[in-house]
């Protein structure tokens, strides 16, 4: 090729990962704007030259610099090698494998997949695909107790919540608990062990998970290991649970150990690299599933803990628990942590970031916004993609329709806030991965980040906003009652940037779904080439309206409006 062509892959995940019974799903990225073709050639490991069977890679759409190409491939034996051949338009080619690329097929070498080991397929629980999860701040939910929660659980079913997590309910001095001091022990001003049963078995009895918060990063200073340490110094035999600096240990001006974020002194740091430590937690965990049946963890500040401790934690958990689902608290990229040694999936605050952009802030349009959303599932393998925690908001962060109120572009923030945050929620129940609702979102709840993210919930029906909870609820009813919502692939269908328009595709089978949002003000009409070639009658599953395609497909979308097409 008389030109340098970038191209990118290792034989790793999410470059490389196991993707079924003796499947192997390969990605490719190339450059962007060249309508590249790629092929990839593959064989056994142990074959003999001249045995690859060649195979077209699928390209998936353009993230930017680069697009994204993928393959599904056998490898009966489980072990497999392969390269891939990339072609121009004009017919020049390049052969590229793991020594780069080359003309000369040979000199390109072949990637190797030494083996497919099945424990690296992330292995998720049945019923995680088609879950919706609901977030609760317990402090602020229903009169502050476990039995106030309970007591709302058949308004959680009547929303379609299939799962309910909750920020950490151990005895604690703070109100958000974050600060452990007794792990065992529900906290006091929450209820009992007893509560916390009642609350899992009523749970179950509707169809809903129930997952807790553990925070194995740090302890509260009122934490009985750290006690004797401030009480005994350098004689405690607790000493090496934490990093201490100084002794005799002080708190203040400046605590003399490490913490939680930046000088936290009610948060010193654990050392989970201690066996003792580590051993301690681990039974704390797995005390919880044995005593009140919880069907999973969300782990705080997981990516500041040892990821050797958690290999062993999923390891023993997931052995004696197969249905749990663990969920790491990971504010950035979370690949290494979801490489099927780990965490099941993570709290997507990425995605988030992309969704406030484009439809929050109207800082980005349709096309950053698609390259973004390609991107970041490029980062992941399918199984974590999968078992990721789509989330508009949470308890550390400011509530969406308050991000929507505080941006915009020039036209009316405070009109327009509310059908943008129900595009965000459209956005949200048609995507892939399990949706988040943090509680009161249903209902309209503004508050910035912290503390004015966690007020009460408003249980007042005049001051709910009756109609966006009515549309999360609708919402979660199509996803629930349509298979490609939960389980399809997603792909890109067109962006049109002057107008603010994106479509994209759910896919399972044969099965195709074709969604269209409008972040827009104003009403246009679009001819769209068909997303499946097959369908001449296609049905809004909002609005209930025919569309029929010859050959194109006209469609007229309303301002800020969304469409449903099946």
């Amino acid at each position: 090729m008389s030109k340098r062509l970038f191209a990118y892959h290792t034989a790793e995940d999410p470059f490389a990962f196991p993707a079924g019974p003796r499947m192997l799903k390969l990605r490719l990225f190339v450059q962007s704007g060249l309508s590249l073709s790629c092929t990839v050639v593959y064989a056994d490991r142990y074959d003999s030259p001249g045995h690859e069977l060649p195979q077209e890679m699928e390209r998936i759409g353009c993230a930017g610099a680069y697009d994204i190409h993928e393959a599904l491939i056998p490898a009966e034996s489980g072990k497999c090698r392969y390269l891939f051949h990339i072609g121009t338009p004009a017919g020049e080619y390049v052969w590229y494998g793991e020594r780069g690329s080359s003309e000369n097929r040979e000199q390109a070498g072949a990637f190797q997949y030494a083996y497919l080991h099945r424990p690296q397929a992330i292995e998720l629980p049945a019923w995680s695909p088609g879950a919706v999860v609901y977030q609760i701040y317990p402090e602020s939910y229903n009169r502050g107790t476990l039995q106030g929660i309970t007591d709302k659980l058949p308004y959680l079913q009547q929303l379609g919540v299939t799962v309910i997590y909750m920020t950490p309910i151990f005895e604690s001095p703070s109100g958000h608990k974050y600060n452990t001091t007794d792990y065992y022990k529900v906290d006091p001003g929450f209820g009992t062990l007893d509560d916390l049963k009642l609350l899992v078995g009523t749970a179950h009895r509707l169809g809903i998970r129930v997952l807790l918060d553990a925070v194995f990063n740090h302890s509260g200073d009122t934490f009985f290991a750290f006690r004797d340490v401030l009480e005994r110094g350098e004689a405690s035999p607790y000493k090496d649970w934490f990093f201490i600096h100084a002794y005799p240990v002080s708190t203040s001006p400046a605590p003399s150990y490490e913490t939680f974020a930046k000088a936290e002194a009610t948060m010193p740091k654990l050392n989970m690299d201690h066996p003792e430590v580590a051993d301690y937690m681990l039974e704390v965990a797995k005390y919880w599933v044995r005593e009140a049946g919880i069907d999973g963890w969300r782990l705080d500040v997981a990516n500041e803990v040892n990821p050797a401790f958690w290999t062993r934690f999923r390891r023993e958990l997931k052995s004696e628990f197969p249905h749990l689902l663990l969920i790491g608290e990971i504010m950035h990229a979370s690949g290494p942590w979801l490489r099927g040694d780990q965490f099941d999936g993570g709290m997507n605050y990425v995605l988030r970031d992309a969704v406030l952009e484009f439809f929050a802030a109207q800082t980005a349009g349709p096309v950053r916004f698609m390259e973004q959303l390609l991107h970041q599932e490029a980062l992941y393998n399918d199984q974590a993609n999968s078992a990721m925690f789509q989330l508009l908001g949470s308890h550390d962060t400011l509530r969406f329709l308050t991000a929507c109120k505080e941006g915009g572009r020039g036209w009316d923030r405070e009109a327009t806030a509310m059908p943008r945050l129900r595009l965000a929620v459209f956005f949200q129940m048609t995507y892939i991965g399990i949706p988040m609702i943090y509680y009161g979102d249903e209902v309209g709840m503004e508050g910035a980040t912290d503390p004015h993210c966690r007020k009460p919930m408003l249980w007042n029906v005049e001051e709910q906003h009756t109609g966006l909870q009515e549309w999360y609820r609708r919402l979660i009813g199509l996803r629930q009652q349509y298979e490609v919502l939960r389980q399809g692939a997603f792909r890109p269908w067109f962006t049109d940037e002057a107008r603010n328009v994106l479509g994209y595709v759910r896919r399972s089978g044969e099965e195709s779904m074709g969604l269209i949002i409008n972040n827009s003000p104003n009403t246009y009409q679009l001819e769209l080439a068909p997303f499946r070639s097959c369908a001449k009658v296609l049905v809004d599953l909002l609005s209930g309206r025919t569309i029929r395609s010859e050959g194109q497909l006209l469609v007229e979308v309303e301002p800020f409006g969304c469409l449903m097409l099946f």
